[in-house]
């Protein structure tokens, strides 16, 4: 056992995240796992491996350390890629197969790499110029495409390349994703190969339209601001468009998909078919398209229409091998799996993510009524019969094959996830493999306890200090509390910094509020068109509440500290109800929806043009003037996300009225904040502003 610090250990372990199998790819057959993972707990660095199924045993196929490629040469679209991703880890953290899963293909320190899966030659480099972004093998094996600056290529295994798209304007890309997409709807792609391998659709994506902000280091003067565009709520967003491209001749066809689609949200192109799912700006409307693609002409094959928005799930849409259709929709108060648009999961299901479509369906899913457990369910489209593989007092995700599925597991008592394989048909009680975990556990379980609040029954979790108290404690709020993210979940991980300022003299309450995944339609749309009232609502409530829960709990002192919407939550607390928040830390704080992106805020409040109420009743900077209590804003100068702007126009609105607050600049960080020591010192800077608030009874 480790004698460092917590906020130490989970620094330098990325929060307990680094030494896990992340990546998993299965082949076809089932025979081998590929995966990405580094030495230990505390090594960055990733190297590729493989799990052969049969023998039961591992080897690595691509070792960072061996292959003597400076890992910190990485090209900007790869750290905003990493960026989007939430990925601080380094070595191979993305790579990309052959159909058959036996050669794989990577970038690490600016150079391309292809290897065998199968066998045990090391890998060999690719002798083509650098600044390579997302290389994908063809199905086949035989050709690598990638991009380079603005420039789609492609290039044999001996390194005889080709640019298939390119073009004259700096402001246009081929092959990679728009902001956007990257940050909001989980498409890290800009490209798909056929499944012969002699075409490719690309997305060309200009941004010329988008406005430009720019990032500065203030630390740094005599570095210049690099150029961002940034597509604000009510802006211009990045004009983008389908090609069908024939890697052979390098021939171009347009895609014909309607101006009406402002967004490309995800295509598909497997033996079955290829498709395209869209969305309108406003995200009421989506539709599947076929695309035929010899013409580029476009079929449409189904839309949904929701009066708030339609809810994009990762894994779909999606064709199973005999050319049925397989989506997710919201219908009868519950996100349900559709195959050909009828229902095959019951309302009590919500449905989050699909992770293998065949002849067998594998999604995740929870009991509408109990959103902190997430488990692994299988829809066989021949037999009609839908199976739990993976449940109990837990969260699994999954990835699958037709005959295989790895279950990642974690809950309230594993100090580490597991990563089990399983056969088709097989259970957590049968026979079945694991995938080495070198992750440091966690260095206690957390005190947690669940509990329902309310009319609503709110979720909310409460942990104490493991050492007993006699004395009453101050209370913190540790939300994030908005829509896509969950704290109160059946996984100790979930809480080990609440547990650790838990142990520091605080009861620590986490919230599930409205917006929160999980608990149906009508839980989740209650934010539409309005960020703040019933998001802290249900805070407050809690607050109410927490006497009759927890004995410990001095309401006379409550701080809240959270990041990004949590942030913002923090914030919105001591402005709004500072009779239940006595002091607050907000990290990363979105302070005006109009400075966030378009996807994401315009599905929540609306265009701000057609009606900027939402806008202006959600906006921090206007109750500047109402700040009665302690605020320590922290923000990250190198955020491309929640940018700067957010922290600082606040604190000018506060100083211009007169409210004392703190701010905490930290140059050369992002939205994410993994750097070792500043994490570290992060949360021993709030824990010193939030005791000194917070050591006397509140007035």
């Amino acid at each position: 056992m480790t004698s460092e610090s917590f906020p130490r250990l989970s620094a330098r372990t990325q929060r307990f995240t680094l030494g896990e199998p992340r990546n998993l790819l299965i082949a076809p057959d089932g025979s081998r796992i590929v995966f990405a993972r580094s030495a230990s707990g505390t090594n960055r660095a990733n190297a590729l491996w493989v799990l052969d199924v049969s023998t039961r045993s591992e080897h690595c196929v691509a070792d960072p350390t061996t292959l003597l490629a400076d890992d910190t040469l990485l090209t900007m679209q790869e750290r905003r890629r990493r960026e989007r991703a939430r990925e601080g880890a380094g070595g191979i953290t993305t790579y990309a197969c052959d159909a058959n899963v036996s050669t794989a293909t990577f970038v690490l320190g600016g150079v391309l790499f292809v290897c065998s899966l199968v066998d045990k030659t090391p890998p060999r480099a690719i002798n083509v110029a650098s600044g390579i972004f997302d290389p994908r093998l063809d199905p086949t094996g035989t050709r690598i495409a990638y991009v380079r600056g603005g420039d789609l290529c492609v290039c044999s295994l001996d390194g005889q390349e080709t640019t298939l798209c390119s073009d004259p304007e700096e402001t246009v890309t081929w092959g990679s994703p728009e902001f956007v997409a990257a940050e909001e709807m989980g498409r890290h792609r800009g490209y798909w190969w056929s499944p012969t391998g002699t075409h490719i659709i690309a997305e060309r994506v200009d941004v010329g339209n988008v406005n430009s902000w720019y990032i500065a280091d203030p630390a740094s003067p005599a570095l210049a601001p690099v150029a961002h565009h940034y597509p604000a709520a009510g802006t211009a967003n990045a004009t983008t468009s389908l090609h069908l491209v024939d890697v052979n001749t390098a021939t171009i066809t347009r895609i014909d998909i309607a101006d009406e689609w402002e967004y490309i949200t995800a295509v598909q192109w497997s033996k079955a078919g290829c498709i395209v799912q869209v969305q309108t700006r406003d995200q009421r409307d989506v539709a599947i398209f076929d695309i035929n693609t010899v013409s580029g002409l476009c079929v449409q094959r189904y839309t949904d229409t929701d009066p708030q928005w339609v809810e994009l799930v990762p894994g779909t849409p999606a064709l199973t091998p005999d050319n049925q259709l397989v989506t997710c929709a919201d219908r009868d108060g519950a996100r349900r799996l559709l195959l050909n648009n009828v229902a095959i999961t019951p309302p009590d299901l919500q449905v989050r993510s699909v992770s293998h479509v065949g002849q067998r369906i594998v999604f995740n899913a929870n009991p509408i009524d109990i959103p902190s457990v997430l488990h692994i369910w299988s829809y066989d489209t021949e037999t009609l019969s839908l199976d739990c593989i993976h449940d109990g007092n837990l969260t699994s995700s999954a990835v699958s094959s037709e005959n295989l599925t790895v279950a990642r597991t974690n809950s309230a008592t594993h100090t580490r996830a597991s990563f089990n394989i399983y056969l088709s048909g097989d259970g957590p009680n049968g026979d079945h493999l694991e995938i080495a975990n070198y992750a440091e556990p966690l260095p206690f379980l957390p005190t947690t306890q669940f509990h329902r609040v309310g009319d609503r029954a709110i979720p909310i979790a409460v942990i104490t200090p493991r050492n007993p108290i006699a004395s009453r404690l101050p209370v913190l709020f540790d939300p994030y509390g908005g829509p896509h993210s969950q704290r109160v979940v059946a996984s100790a991980h979930s809480f080990a910094t609440s547990q650790w300022f838990a142990d520091q003299g605080f009861v620590v309450v986490v919230v599930d509020g409205a917006g929160t995944p999980g608990l149906g339609t009508e839980w989740e749309r209650s934010v539409y068109h309005d960020l703040a009232n019933a998001v802290l609502a249900d805070q407050v409530e809690v607050a109410l509440a927490l006497g009759d829960i927890e004995p410990l709990a001095d309401l006379s002192r409550v701080g809240i500290r959270g990041w990004s919407f949590g942030g913002y939550l923090a914030a919105l607390g001591v402005l709004r109800r500072p009779d239940i928040f006595h002091c607050a830390v907000a990290g990363a704080p979105v302070t005006d929806w109009t400075l966030y992106d378009t996807h994401y805020t315009e599905r929540y409040l609306g265009h701000p043009e057609n009606d900027s109420h939402p806008y202006d009743s959600t906006s921090l900077i206007n109750d500047a003037d109402k700040l009665s209590r302690p605020l320590l804003l922290i923000h990250g100068l190198s955020d491309d996300n929640v940018v700067a702007a957010h922290t600082l126009q606040l604190s000018s609105a506060l100083l211009a009225v007169g409210k004392p607050h703190e701010v905490l600049p930290l140059s050369g960080v992002t939205h994410m904040a993994p750097q070792e020591i500043i994490a570290e010192n992060l949360l021993l800077h709030q824990l010193s502003f939030l005791k000194r608030h917070l050591k006397k009874v509140a007035q």
